[in-house]
């Protein structure tokens, strides 16, 4: 079972151009009548070496700062889904849901 705010680590690859790249946490935005009705979940990357920007929301994880890329987010098969790692902050996940929404809107 797949709940939002959890983090998980994804088999991203394969890629293309600049999407980001091997295996690495995720975290899952989707909401439950996503998740849990399709094989699908709706994920943002994390990553340790990138740029600030209004839509990336900062993040320590596992003794690790790094970033949550919103905009890198993507729809993932369940089975690139290799084990849950954790859960975000339920700040950090609201900050990210907000940010979603502002970049989705008109």
């Amino acid at each position: 079972m797949v709940a939002r705010g959890e983090i998980w680590l994804a088999a991203l690859d394969p890629v293309r151009g600049s999407e980001l790249k091997k295996t690495r946490p995720c975290m899952i935005v989707s909401p439950p009548e996503v998740h849990d009705r399709l094989r699908t979940v709706i994920a943002v990357p994390m990553t340790t070496r990138s740029s600030v920007t209004p839509f990336r929301i900062p993040i320590a994880f596992e003794g690790k700062r790094g970033l949550i890329l919103l905009d890198h987010i993507r729809a993932l098969d369940k089975t690139r889904l290799i084990r849950k790692l954790g859960e975000a902050e339920e700040r950090i996940l609201d900050a990210a849901l907000a940010t979603l929404q502002e970049m989705f809107s008109p």
